[in-house]
């Protein structure tokens, strides 16, 4: 008899305003031209008076209602952002709060673009540790907060948004078949937004802010990290599961760059059709961008029982995992 982690239901929510290439031409120098070349990025969503935690909950809720579970149901929620509105409380608390989850424990992770693969190994063994059966992820990001809208090599590249997944154990299904999770702290620097001055906070003065809130990023090292780390997270969840990438009906890369997508697709062989890409509406949306992936997959009735998928992610800290699934 088959047991495991069962993916049920999912959810999004991305703000009404959009951010097109064109606009951005009139804030900085810079080309619709440049930017879908070289990212394939088209347009990006912006949260204008909207929280982080309103992001967060209006996924979360959509995610319960694809499932038709009740919040008094969930057992677990994990939320993961690098925007939380505040440090304490954290995002999953607030979840908690408006879905009125009272039975849930909850608490945030911070894995910046890899935050939803390493939120579900870690709801994947709680389960297996017998500590919860009901649980939910929720990404939210507002990156347009830290982001520099006079610098052009990041401006164009991140959006703001929320996905999430509810997750079951089941003594009949066998959902997640292996997880591989990892990181690379020597490279930190290549991917950097500081949450608080270090300067002494006696001497500050009282409306200074620190330039350093503003996200930055070697563009060069990220590349090569994700290019090396992103096969290497993929041959490890085939062998931990005996599979082979002939056998996987779907791949779901974090949306960061189409020339990223496009290495992934050359390495395996991969048809086009079988990556999924939402990179030019949303652009990258850190840890949100492959929950809103899979809710647009499953409304759009692209993932069906019995197939295979690979989730991986890759960003910040620098980190990077996947996720091998049976839907």
């Amino acid at each position: 008899m088959a047991i495991g982690t069962i993916l049920v239901s999912t959810g999004s929510y991305v703000p009404e305003h959009r951010l097109t290439n064109q606009m951005l031409t009139e804030m900085v120098d810079t080309s619709d031209e440049w930017i879908i070349q070289r990212t394939g990025i088209r347009e990006r969503r912006i949260a204008v008076h909207q929280t982080t935690a309103e992001l967060a909950l209006g996924a979360a809720q959509r995610a319960l209602e694809d499932a038709d579970i009740a919040p008094q149901q969930l057992d677990l929620i994990v939320a993961c952002t690098a925007t939380p509105d505040s440090y304490t409380p954290s995002i999953a608390c607030r979840v908690q709060a408006g879905l009125q989850a009272e039975r849930a424990f909850a608490f945030d992770l911070s894995a910046a673009c890899s935050g939803f693969v390493y939120a579900t190994d870690v709801v994947d063994s709680y389960f297996r540790a017998g500590k919860a059966k009901t649980a939910l992820v929720v990404c939210a990001e507002t990156l347009s907060r830290i982001i520099d809208y006079t610098d052009r090599t990041t401006c164009c590249l991140f959006g703001d948004g929320a996905g999430a997944a509810v997750y079951r154990w089941s003594d009949t299904e066998d959902g997640i078949l292996h997880t591989v999770m990892g990181a690379d702290g020597k490279r930190a620097d290549a991917l950097f937004a500081e949450a608080l001055p270090s300067e002494n906070p006696l001497e500050r003065g009282a409306d200074a802010v620190s330039s350093e809130r503003f996200l930055k990023m070697d563009g060069k090292e990220v590349f090569r990290f994700s290019t090396r780390t992103v096969p290497e997270a993929i041959d490890q969840v085939l062998d931990g599961s005996g599979m082979t990438i002939d056998e996987i009906d779907w791949v779901v890369p974090h949306q960061a760059n189409l020339r990223i997508i496009d290495v992934i697709c050359r390495r395996y062989g991969l048809r086009k059709e079988q990556v999924y890409v939402n990179l030019d509406r949303y652009g990258n949306t850190s840890s949100a961008s492959i929950p809103i992936c899979l809710d647009e997959m499953r409304r759009n009735g692209l993932l069906q029982a019995g197939q295979t998928i690979i989730l991986v992610g890759f960003g910040g800290g620098l980190t990077y995992g996947a996720v091998l699934m049976r839907m």
